[in-house]
């Protein structure tokens, strides 16, 4: 049984209505289907429930929050910024993660490449119209392949998990925020004030983000040229930044532009929380229409 939640507007948290404890799923967005479980039987994003893998998260988010500082940030996106690694295309990437499990993630426990095509078929389905937003949908989290020895098999702490702005003081809402006092930055006065390094309104562009798949990935996108409009990019870079969208914090940061990203980006982080589940996606019976969607944004090689 379900329960139907109303289109929302653009840029409005959608409040879930009160069922039954009987009831397992809901629908958002016009038809798409929320369980109410994760893989583990536990709500979403719950860090502090006893799952089996509850304590592996929370030292992922240990060892995370010490290390991601300002000046790591900077060494990282010089390096990888270069884009000398690889040369592939977007679905040799998509093939490589075959064998990636997201440790930070307490929801989902299967390959990333099941969790790339549940997004995207279940934006598909309720956004039938917009074919960015499904592609988006699919490539979003190809920069884990950070992890892969061709991309130097940086740790899992480097590369996935909520994402948040250095330079500044570490918002509360950050899951597990308690391990930032071991982080150098945090007793630094140039780092540790609301604005730390910026001003009110600079733009996200101007903020340096924990360095992680989320910029890796819209760095490549960017730098090889991707024809898939701005709200695209703002949803490949900022889709764990969950301090900012599922909390608001840090918006004394947004510009304009920002400001109507996020409409989409509330929109788009529905369906990949949401997707995670054992549901199986025919990849060879989808896949000529996301090549379609590759061939159309992207150029058939691109530097990783």
């Amino acid at each position: 049984m379900t329960i139907q939640i109303d289109q929302p507007e653009f840029g409005v948290e959608v409040e879930e209505k009160k069922i039954p404890n009987n009831e397992k799923e809901l629908v958002l967005d016009g038809g798409f289907v929320v369980p109410y479980s994760n893989s583990f039987g536990h709500n979403f994003r719950d860090y502090d429930a006893e799952s089996v893998r509850q304590e592996g998260v929370e030292n992922f988010y240990r060892t995370n929050h010490i290390n991601q500082s300002y000046d790591f940030v900077k060494r990282m996106r010089e390096e990888y910024g270069k884009l000398n690694k690889v040369e592939m295309g977007i679905w040799e990437c998509c093939e490589l993660l075959n064998d990636v499990v997201d440790e930070s993630d307490p929801d989902l426990d299967e390959p990333q490449i099941e969790h790339l095509l549940q997004t995207a078929e279940a934006i598909r389905r309720d956004y039938p119209d917009e074919d960015w937003l499904h592609l988006t949908g699919l490539i979003h989290d190809l920069g884990k392949v950070l992890l892969h020895p061709s991309f130097g098999e940086l740790p899992q702490w480097a590369v996935v998990g909520d994402t948040f702005p250095v330079g500044c003081a570490f918002d509360e809402s950050i899951v597990h925020h308690k391990y930032f006092k071991e982080n150098p930055d945090y007793n630094n006065p140039a780092y540790s004030t609301k604005y730390g390094v910026y001003s009110e309104g600079c733009g996200f562009n101007n903020v340096m983000m924990s360095w992680g798949h989320d910029d890796y990935m819209y760095l490549v996108a960017k730098e090889n040229n991707t024809t898939l409009p701005s709200a695209a990019l703002f949803i490949i870079r900022y889709h764990s930044f969950y301090a900012l969208h599922r909390s608001g914090a840090y918006k004394h940061l947004m510009n304009e532009e920002d400001t109507e990203n996020l409409k989409w980006l509330q929109i788009f982080n529905k369906f990949d929380l949401y997707s995670k589940s054992k549901v199986r996606i025919d990849v060879e019976k989808v896949k000529p229409y996301y090549l379609s969607l590759i061939e159309k944004y992207f150029p058939a090689k691109l530097r990783w």
